[in-house]
């Protein structure tokens, strides 16, 4: 599949390592952007979670950062031929990027594999393992391209995600909202969806399931995603 069409924007991604996924569509859907004038994506792939972060706040003055040139070719074909070309696209690592004003909030899905075999995609290896961002280089990223309002969007696999708490919050980073994600009624929760900043107040947990018994969409995640599916 080169392509996803959704209600304001297509994505192609014909040469991004990491296509779109129902993580990205969750994160960029339940992320806090209200009133925020900059917000930044982390490791934007193919654009999708900055073209959903300026759909919800149209605004803001939206960047992503993307550090795989393939991506990057994807991601700016996505944000020109979008209702919203001037989103800004940078190519790097987060480590060496540098903004002039802090941001307001930020978006992540970031690589979360430290453990596990490699294939023989270096792109997709880059996307998907935490070798050239760890979660304590992420935070300290965040905390660099911030100021003390920030809001810190961000999406893990459950086991990951009580990872990224831990480190969070030794650099003074407090989870405020947890959603904990199922695919169905019959599985485990699989996905976190958190919202973190450096508010050390108490943290609000809810839970979501994608699919009802039937397979199809639960009404929680139709209302939670209608202003971006096509045909939902």
């Amino acid at each position: 599949m080169s392509g996803f069409v959704f209600k304001q924007f297509t994505v192609t991604q014909t040469r991004a390592a990491m296509k779109v996924s129902t993580d990205g569509i969750l994160l960029g859907a339940w992320a806090d952007v209200s009133g925020a004038k900059r917000i930044l994506d982390i490791g934007t792939g193919t654009g999708l979670l900055a073209l959903m972060a300026k759909q919800r706040a149209l605004d803001a003055k939206v960047s992503a950062i993307e550090i795989d040139s393939g991506a990057c070719s994807d991601a700016r074909d996505n944000f020109a031929a979008s209702p919203w070309p001037d989103i800004n696209l940078f190519e790097g690592a987060v480590q060496s990027f540098n903004a002039a004003e802090p941001f307001d909030a930020i978006i992540t899905n970031p690589p979360y594999f430290n453990a596990s075999l490699k294939g023989d995609n270096h792109a997709r290896n880059t996307a998907r393992h935490t070798d050239g961002l760890s979660f304590s280089e992420l935070i300290a990223s965040c905390s660099r391209l911030s100021h003390s309002k920030i809001r810190l969007n961000v999406i893990l696999p459950c086991l990951e995600a009580e990872q990224f708490i831990a480190v969070a919050a030794q650099a003074g980073w407090y989870l405020n909202r947890h959603c904990l994600v199922r695919t169905s009624d019959k599985k485990q929760a699989s996905r976190s969806l958190m919202l973190f900043s450096q508010n050390n107040g108490e943290c609000e947990t809810t839970s979501l399931t994608i699919h009802t018994a039937d397979g199809s969409y639960s009404q929680d995640y139709k209302e939670l995603c209608k202003a971006f599916y096509l045909k939902m």
